[in-house]
């Protein structure tokens, strides 16, 4: 991880601390204006803990008066509470709420990073690896179902249904995302719309906090080239955060070369994710049998076996959409 990653994620950290810090002023402001019976325990406490710091530092009879302190403490937070309570606040109304309760937002815990730096210096970095992505986020709002209508699958099937399905399939997809989430295999011709909803959950999954990165095959494999073979010197680490992101979509399956390194990586890639449970949705202009041809067993076996596959059909909506435009001139 670059250093600078892990420096970002300190100053949010920080930020998020002084942030929750504040808001338990403000609220510890507000009850002692509201509740003077509140008011008068917490200067009673914070009298507690300055004879407590005398009592430590005098370093006579200690453990005896410390622990007559500490009940006296307890005694008053419960009574705290309970005013609290009766007077229709929570009753850890003015307890400090941070956003990580293990390190209390300082981002260490148990003597080393805690998992909440760790995990957004990764966000941090998947979001500077998707600025230079050659791909842009896409929605639900803009794919236009009308495309579909009129044609039919080689089996005769409605392709406009069979695209509804998906496009309901995807959208609950983003709406209910967790780590445990399925992963997805879009295949079918070009132009029918695997990159736009497949990015389209991108973006909703983003906003939901997730940790997502998202570009084509060909991309992710020169970048953890370079980087393995020493031609990057950034210090970036791209194979880590595709190994470690919430949900990795990875485009265009298929069209990169045909090598040892990238077949291999492609495999890590593959069951790495899925021995951590960790879902990953990949889009593909190959049908099963160009898939099992071009990939070894180990891979199509991973895939065919544990991700959800989603058919695309119908006329390439790339070439319709040139043909309206030309209509219209």
């Amino acid at each position: 991880m670059k250093p600078e990653h892990l420096e970002q994620a300190r100053s949010e950290i920080s930020t998020r601390r002084n942030r929750a810090v504040a808001e338990n002023d403000r609220r510890f402001e507000e009850i002692n204006t509201l509740i003077p019976e509140i008011a008068e325990i917490n200067r009673q406490l914070f009298q507690t803990s300055r004879n407590l710091l005398q009592i430590i530092r005098s370093g006579e009879n200690t453990e005896e008066r410390v622990n007559a302190l500490r009940c006296q403490n307890q005694q008053a937070q419960i009574m705290v509470r309970k005013l609290l309570k009766s007077h229709g606040y929570p009753e850890d109304y003015l307890d400090i709420r941070y956003t990580c309760p293990k390190c209390s937002d300082t981002g260490v815990s148990g003597g080393t990073y805690c998992s909440c730096l760790t995990e957004l210096a990764a966000k941090i970095a998947a979001a500077e690896l998707n600025r230079n992505a050659q791909v842009n986020l896409c929605s639900f709002e803009s794919f236009d179902i009308s495309y579909y209508k009129g044609y039919k699958t080689e089996s005769g099937a409605d392709c406009c249904r069979a695209m509804e399905i998906i496009f309901e399939f995807c959208k609950e997809y983003a709406a209910n995302f967790s780590k445990n989430s399925p992963s997805i295999m879009m295949f079918g011709s070009t132009g029918l719309g695997k990159t736009h909803l497949s990015l389209s959950i991108a973006s909703v999954v983003l906003e939901k906090g997730f940790s997502v990165l998202y570009d084509s095959v060909i991309n992710f494999l020169r970048k953890i080239e370079s980087e393995h073979f020493g031609r990057d010197t950034s210090g970036n680490d791209t194979l880590a955060l595709l190994l470690e992101c919430d949900l990795l979509i990875l485009d265009d399956l298929g069209t990169e070369f045909d090598t040892p390194f990238y077949q291999s990586m492609i495999y890590n890639i593959i069951n790495t994710r899925i021995n951590r449970s960790l879902p990953t949705i990949i889009s593909t202009n190959m049908d099963w049998s160009g898939i099992s041809h071009k990939y070894d067993e180990r891979i199509t076996s991973r895939i065919f076996a544990t991700y959800v596959n989603q058919h695309f059909v119908g006329y390439d909506v790339r070439i319709l959409k040139a043909q309206q435009n030309a209509a219209r001139r």
